[in-house]
């Protein structure tokens, strides 16, 4: 006997019959096809008819299967108990559930697998449905890459916007699924969308939601290459404009998306572009993924001519890699000011605000110093501010950026941008603003702030000036000492002002 099973409704009915006839699994031929078949079923086999559904496989049992089969005491056993069983076929709610979705599973051999599920419960093996059983193992899986796909499907549909004038579906999408999972997948939209009719086209069906109900249609689509959206460019002007290629993680966007779903979402097209401009530094925030790498701990200062392909109106500072702060910072933070300033204040490097803003000192600490240099009298204005480090370095405290110290190779790798700074702006005076600065200034990783604070100093034909940090004002313990160190910042920039030019010989 032959039978054919489009849907999972049919397949029941099929189990029941063949429960009730006591036909065990290893009797039963469950095919893709009417063709289908083994070596010797074509000679005897009735003419094929065609089957209309996806998915449809045909049912074949062998006339060798008797009602009973003698194959020993155990067997018959077992059919007994199936025999007193056979007239309603009973299965708890939740092997039901499991059942229908395992039916969604794409595999060769999903009926016959569940069909075999069936006889071993009736048969009263219930570890069929614990996951320790092999079977049950299955089973289980069989479930959860249904379920899985169902949610990526809810994830990744993208539908289309059809013109109104071209009449129902106004929404159209195309989705290649690796299991069968249509129908559910239908029924949620269908929840979600209201009266918007839709269609949802896949390599095997096609549903269609025409406001009230769901229909089974045939399609003419192959890819989302036949859908055409107007609004799409809309679409991919507003992706192209919220992407920031300094925060990309090219290994975490593929995690998060598996690869598979790309082709038939609309950014997928222009994403890989994206990943390769970010990497070249085609924005000024782009930060090369892999420039100055290297296994073993040794880190090698990379010049940014080596390093960078040919860029139109190169930022060099931008693309320093010299030290590996810049793989966690938002951006380089260059000094502001004047192009020729008598006073320079060097501080120890950017904070949180400052690496967002690509400023320096709009932070809690430079509120400090804005409010010293007016009590100094010095105009924030004619000063020119930079820090000896460009690059933020801090660690995540909570959801919090730190403040974090930079090593002293961190300082001495960005040493070239400041004596760069020095030699085009050309200071009579440069204030340093705590001991990263100091040492900065001076070239010397050993110098301390208690050495100098006392007075100024020549150094390389220019005063330096050593004062506290504004943001050792903050973290002071108590206020004298807050208190105290603000009018050393406040002093040294008096000072600071009322100094000329370092007279030669």
């Amino acid at each position: 006997m032959r039978k054919v099973v489009r849907s999972f409704d049919e397949w029941r009915a099929a189990a029941r019959e063949l429960i009730a006839r006591r036909v065990q699994p290893e009797y039963v031929e469950w095919a893709a096809s009417d063709e289908e078949g083994d070596l010797f079923s074509a000679a005897d086999a009735p003419a094929a008819a065609p089957t209309s559904a996806a998915g449809a496989a045909s049912v074949s049992v062998s006339a060798e299967q008797p009602a009973a089969a003698g194959n020993g005491e155990a067997i018959g056993d077992a059919i007994g108990v199936a025999r007193r069983e056979a007239s309603v076929l009973r299965l708890p709610r939740e092997l039901m559930e499991m059942l229908a979705s395992a039916a969604c599973f794409s595999a060769t051999d999903r009926w016959a697998f569940l069909y075999q599920v069936v006889w071993r419960w009736q048969l009263g093996e219930r570890d069929v449905m614990s996951a320790a059983d092999p079977d049950g193992a299955r089973l289980y899986a069989m479930v959860k890459a249904v379920h899985r796909e169902e949610h990526d499907m809810h994830a990744y549909v993208r539908f289309r916007e059809r013109k109104e004038e071209d009449g129902a579906p106004r929404f159209v999408a195309w989705f290649e699924p690796t299991h069968e999972v249509l129908p559910q997948v239908a029924r949620h939209f269908a929840r979600r969308m209201g009266n918007a009719t839709w269609m949802i086209a896949t390599p095997a069906a096609t549903v269609l939601w025409d406001g009230a109900q769901l229909h089974d249609v045939p399609s003419r689509m192959r890819s989302a290459a036949d859908i055409d959206d107007a609004g799409e460019a809309l679409w991919l002007t507003y992706y192209r404009s919220i992407f920031n290629p300094a925060r990309l993680n090219a290994d975490l966007l593929r995690s998060h998306i598996p690869s598979r779903f790309w082709k038939n979402l609309p950014e997928g097209a222009i994403v890989p572009a994206m990943i390769s401009g970010a990497a070249n530094g085609e924005r000024r925030t782009g930060q090369t993924g892999t420039v100055g790498r290297r296994s073993g701990a040794t880190t090698i200062a990379v010049t940014p001519e080596r390093a960078q392909p040919q860029r139109e109106q190169p930022d060099t500072l931008d693309q320093c890699r010299r030290c590996e702060l810049w793989r966690d910072a938002t951006q380089a933070v260059p000094g502001v000011g004047p192009k020729k300033a008598r006073i320079m204040l060097v501080g120890e490097q950017p904070g949180d605000q400052e690496d967002l803003q690509g400023l320096p000192f709009v932070g809690p600490a430079g509120a400090v110093l804005d409010r010293a240099l007016a009590e100094a009298g010095v105009r924030r204005d004619h000063v020119y501010l930079t820090n000896a480090v460009k690059h933020f370095k801090w660690e995540l405290r909570g959801k919090r950026r730190l403040h974090k110290t930079p090593a002293q190779r961190e300082v001495s790798a960005c040493h070239v941008w400041l004596e760069e700074e020095l030699a085009r702006v050309r200071p009579d005076v440069v204030v340093a603003l705590g001991a990263t600065a100091l040492k900065s200034v001076l070239k010397d990783g050993s110098a301390t702030m208690s050495s100098v604070m006392d007075a100024p100093f020549e150094h390389e034909g220019r005063w330096v000036v050593a004062v506290y940090h504004p943001s050792f004002v903050l973290r002071a313990r108590d206020e004298e000492s807050r208190q105290q160190a603000y009018e050393v910042i406040v002093a040294g920039l008096r000072q600071a002002l009322t100094l000329g030019p370092v007279r030669s010989g």
